[in-house]
């Protein structure tokens, strides 16, 4: 194992601990247990799943809630003991790594096992045991050695699933697909209904209109809601996930420490605190980076061998507050800005600069094929030329020209080649070329852009999208009446692009098709139709 890698398993392992200590069973001096605790119903009922891949370990979770729509999850008030195995075939004939943890009410019950010891580019499934019941075994993989150079890896791309705006569909072919890893990037929950006109299903509890009133309590219940659709918990026991965040998983629109909705930083700060803690109770997180108050580390890197390496980045907790915010000048409750001359501020942020420092060295200094950026939105231009006034999205990378361009100077000086840029959150499959410049057409392009529309979350219609498209020529395609994902076959020497969709809304029989086709080629920086 090279040296940086021991450096980070060592420091995973220290914060595993750490975390055991605040949160677990050693929280307390004599821990509270049931270890003959038969659960009333099906324990396993939200499911397992897996991520954090990297060469010799997994993270494995899962979370034990015979009840899942109630806030304690139908759990005793005591730690449950949770058995799990890793085994090299389905039928746990070769077990290769197994142990015992402990679900705490402190946590939810919630189990994420930081597994090492595996062997680098290979599949294994897990399952766990609790309350005289088995869970469905999961299946996951390791990903390729450092010094490796894969032929192929294969990336399911997906964001933005609103319960209430249509069905899971799109979960279940990904399940079913060929892929290596799942990227999520944003949106897994909303916290808002979808108006009844527009609405397929409801969800299956009722939460605070108010984003002041929302309690750790509302939260657990809310993931709990999603992971019962039978299509999500598929994907996830399918694939590993990576994953980064975007706003709704807190609030809809927060940026940083503030809320439109909510005028106290303080009482925000404990709204996001138990969106972050119920965020990481609910997902295959490692334990090193469970959430710390209000604060939680999003930003981490994942290597595919020397073929590609993956940067989660946070676009929400360090961003500084939407621009202009008055009357005059934001339309549709602050998702357009017009003439708004806040924009051109050199300091104003939307990952902040510990953040983009880090993210800076790494790309400088990364040897791998393919470089991927994985965010939450759209990185090129998407603005409108409007006859009243230049129009952009106040909630994207348009609002921050300056953090825009020194992420555009952090690919460009020194030149650092094959960047692809991952985002979601606008709802339309947008395949973009970005410039050093973004604004100037007459800019080198430097990097390429895949952008996923959502999974069920309604989007634009065609006849804006087409404006939008005319306006901004390095949108080499976009198209927002569908919904869908993408897939990313990534070779050493190209990246095959397929967006794949479904008319809007989803309904459990769609089908979905391809919608285009692109190719990235490498050493040539953008997309190009094929």
């Amino acid at each position: 194992m090279q040296r940086r890698q021991l450096f980070l398993h060592a420091s995973r392992m220290a914060a595993t601990l750490a975390w055991q200590q605040l949160f677990g069973p050693g929280a307390r001096a004599q821990p509270l247990q049931a270890p003959d605790w038969t659960a009333p119903g099906e324990v396993f009922s939200l499911g397992v799943a897996s991520g954090e891949v990297q060469p010799e370990s997994v993270v494995i979770w899962t979370r034990l809630a015979p009840q899942p729509l109630r806030p304690d999850g139908g759990m005793p008030a005591a730690a449950v003991p949770v058995r799990w195995l890793v085994a090299r075939d389905a039928r746990f004939e070769h077990v290769v790594a197994s142990g015992q943890a402990l679900a705490s009410p402190e946590a939810a019950h919630s189990v994420h096992v930081d597994v090492s010891g595996l062997q680098p580019g290979r599949s294994y499934h897990y399952r766990f045991e609790a309350g005289g019941q088995t869970s469905p075994v999961g299946r996951t993989r390791t990903a390729p050695a450092p010094e490796a150079r894969p032929a192929r890896m294969r990336v399911a791309l997906a964001s933005c699933q609103h319960y209430e705006a249509g069905h899971f569909t799109v979960h279940r072919e990904i399940a079913a697909a060929d892929v290596d890893l799942v990227v999520f990037v944003g949106d897994y929950i909303y916290t808002s209904s979808v108006p009844s006109f527009n609405r397929v299903r409801r969800h299956p509890h009722r939460f605070p209109r108010d984003h002041a009133d929302f309690t750790l309590a509302h939260y657990r219940v809310h993931h709990a809601s999603y992971k019962l659709d039978a299509d999500l918990r598929a994907c996830h026991a399918a694939h590993p996930w990576l994953l980064a965040w975007d706003d709704n998983e807190v609030v809809n629109d927060y940026t940083g420490d503030r809320d439109a909705e909510i005028d106290d930083v303080d009482t925000f700060l404990a709204v996001r605190t138990a969106a972050y803690r119920a965020y990481f109770e609910h997902l295959p997180i490692s334990p090193s980076r469970a959430p710390t108050g209000p604060r939680m580390r999003m930003h981490a890197r994942y290597d595919w061998g020397r073929l590609a390496t993956f940067w989660t980045v946070d676009t929400r907790q360090h961003r500084d507050p939407s621009p202009c915010t008055g009357r005059t000048q934001s339309l549709f409750n602050g998702k357009l800005v017009r003439n708004c001359t806040e924009l051109a501020a050199p300091g104003r942020d939307l990952i902040g600069r510990a953040q983009a420092d880090w993210l800076s060295w790494e790309l400088a200094s990364s040897p791998v094929d393919w470089k991927f950026i994985v965010q939450s939105t759209q990185v090129a231009p998407g603005t409108i030329r409007a006859p009243f006034g230049r129009v952009i999205y106040g909630d994207g990378w348009d609002a921050f020209p300056a953090a825009r361009e020194r992420l555009m100077q952090a690919i460009a000086q020194p030149r650092v080649p094959d960047v692809v840029c991952l985002g979601g959150d606008v709802h339309r499959h947008v395949a973009a070329q970005l410039r050093l410049h973004p604004e100037d057409t007459a800019s080198p392009v430097i990097a390429s852009e895949v952008v996923t529309t959502s999974v069920s979350s309604k989007g634009l219609s065609e006849i804006v999208t087409a404006w939008l498209k005319g306006g901004n020529p390095d949108m080499l395609h976009a198209r927002a009446d569908q919904r869908g994902y993408v897939v990313l076959d990534v070779t050493p020497r190209q990246i095959d692009i397929e967006f794949r969709g479904t008319p809007h809304p989803v309904r459990p029989d769609s089908r979905l098709r391809t919608q285009a086709r692109y190719r990235i080629d490498r050493g040539i920086a953008g997309p190009r139709r094929v």
